[in-house]
């Protein structure tokens, strides 16, 4: 039995459908391991276990139709290697669920386990939609499923539930979409590319994947520390919105074009008062300048108040950093905050060149295995304070870069390369709080080598935001 979800709101202007979009799913059905796997109880890791990651992260791919390959069922293609590839992954087919008895995930690996999968097919060619480029949230949020919720047991706390769930829509183009909902918990973004990629080398025609995966959760588990830290630290010292909290919270992307980001570059290095004389021969990356102008952007956009801190944190790698290095295949979360904090005065009144150059220098900070522990031992000390997700503030901006995932152009499941690719909101630490870097659609040629912003505000503060990206339209830029 099937159900159909139906759409108020019509199809984009421009195209020649102007109907209500409609997307009829099939029942779900549970992809097994195509081999037997190990029945066992897994462990995860310090950080995998601290609890304000504990959600699912959810991205829709989309790939064209393929004109040499219309007899190929993009959804029998798909199920197929991901049975082979979860011989492999077979913890991702299990159920994973956090115990009342002492606060840790434990993911439970069965024999009949497998990952939902759901079929669906939507009613207008996938170029009526631009190819999701641009689309509302509202509308793509139905080209994914969230978790069914499964069976508990008597140690109290949640039900278990699926850390991967998959489903593909087809378009009357025979163009598709892949939207998958992985668990934080089990993958950060590098293992998320990692297992992806393997589906796409089996479904290609491989046999197995050519990096194997890894479990070794232990390399990243410490105790709890004697000192209790607080990672949020004094929340009256930070910094404030009248704007929050707020519950009518808007999601757009946007795009800043390679030609932007070289003028804000350009400008970084100049003067006010000399506006031709350049003054600095440093080099900056387009994360650093970026991240830079969107927290400036963000903070004026929901009218902080001036004399409070703001946070900006941002991921770095540890995987090469442990003495020895982690194992290529380890796909579990594997990265360290790093913070640069500021008072709201020297963010917005401050010279711009100021904050990059704070971002440049966090960035080279390196850890070593001691370091690692005491990151380790601080997401200890979340899980044992039982530490949720906190409401979102403004006053923290969690900025992360997927640009260097191969999530775009490089996925190809022996079809053709994925063109698009876009995640759809999720509470980490408050939809506010989350500004996430993207590769641009690759249809549109006059974005290559420019970058794709998504964030989230208050309805009430996006169009300042909007204003503040505008600035970047200029030929000549002061700061």
């Amino acid at each position: 039995m099937s159900s159909i979800a139906h759409f108020r709101s019509k199809l984009p202007m421009g195209t020649q459908e102007n109907k209500p979009f409609l997307v009829d799913r099939k029942d779900i059905v549970f992809v097994k391991p195509s081999k037997t796997i190990p029945q066992e109880i897994l462990l995860l890791s310090s950080i995998d276990n601290d609890p304000t990651s504990e959600y699912h992260g959810q991205t829709i791919q989309v790939y064209r139709s393929n004109d040499f390959e219309s007899s190929r069922d993009p959804v029998c293609l798909i199920k197929e290697a991901l049975s082979k590839v979860l011989v492999f992954y077979y913890p991702l087919a299990g159920k994973l669920k956090r115990f009342e008895s002492d606060g840790r995930l434990r993911l439970c690996c069965n024999a009949g386990d497998g990952v939902p999968f759901l079929e669906a097919g939507a009613n207008c060619k996938l170029s009526s939609l631009h190819y999701l480029e641009g689309i509302d949230i509202s509308v793509a949020k139905h080209l994914v499923f969230d978790p069914p919720n499964c069976h508990t047991d008597g140690d109290g706390g949640g039900n278990y539930y699926s850390p991967l769930l998959i489903q593909l829509t087809r378009f009357s183009c025979g163009g598709f979409t892949i939207g998958m909902s992985l668990s934080h918990s089990v993958c950060d973004g590098y293992g998320a590319a990692q297992f992806f990629g393997a589906l796409t080398e089996v479904a290609s025609g491989k046999s197995e994947p050519t990096v194997k995966p890894v479990w070794e959760r232990h390399r990243l588990s410490a105790s709890t520390p004697e000192e209790p830290v607080n990672p949020f630290g004094d929340k009256d010292s930070l910094a404030t919105s009248p704007h929050l909290p707020a519950s009518d919270i808007v999601h757009e992307f946007f795009n800043v074009s390679s030609e932007r980001i070289k003028r804000l570059k350009e400008a970084l290095m100049i003067t006010n008062g000399n506006a031709d004389k350049v003054v600095s021969n440093e080099s900056y990356t387009s994360f650093e300048v970026l991240g830079a102008y969107l927290w400036r952007a963000k903070f004026r956009a929901l009218e902080m108040n001036l004399d409070g801190y703001n946070v900006l944190s941002f991921t770095k790698s540890i995987r090469h950093h442990l003495t020895p290095p982690l194992p290529d295949g380890y796909y579990g979360n594997s990265f360290a905050d790093s913070n640069v904090i500021m008072t709201g005065r020297d963010l917005t009144e401050g010279p711009l060149s100021r904050v990059v150059k704070m971002i440049k220098s966090n960035k080279s900070v390196s850890f070593n295995n001691e370091s690692i522990m005491t990151l380790l031992r601080n997401k200890e000390w979340l899980v044992e304070q039982k530490v949720k997700s906190r409401e979102a503030r403004g006053a923290w901006t969690f900025l992360t870069d997927w640009r260097q995932l191969g999530l775009i152009g490089e996925v190809d499941f022996g079809w053709k390369a994925s063109v698009n690719m876009i995640p759809l909101p999720f509470d980490c630490h408050g939809f506010i709080d989350l500004c996430i870097l993207m590769n641009p659609c690759s249809l549109d040629f006059s974005m290559k080598g420019g970058a794709r912003v998504f964030v989230s505000f208050p309805r009430a503060c996006m169009a300042k935001f909007k204003e503040e990206i505008e600035v970047l339209r200029r030929k000549r830029l002061r700061f």
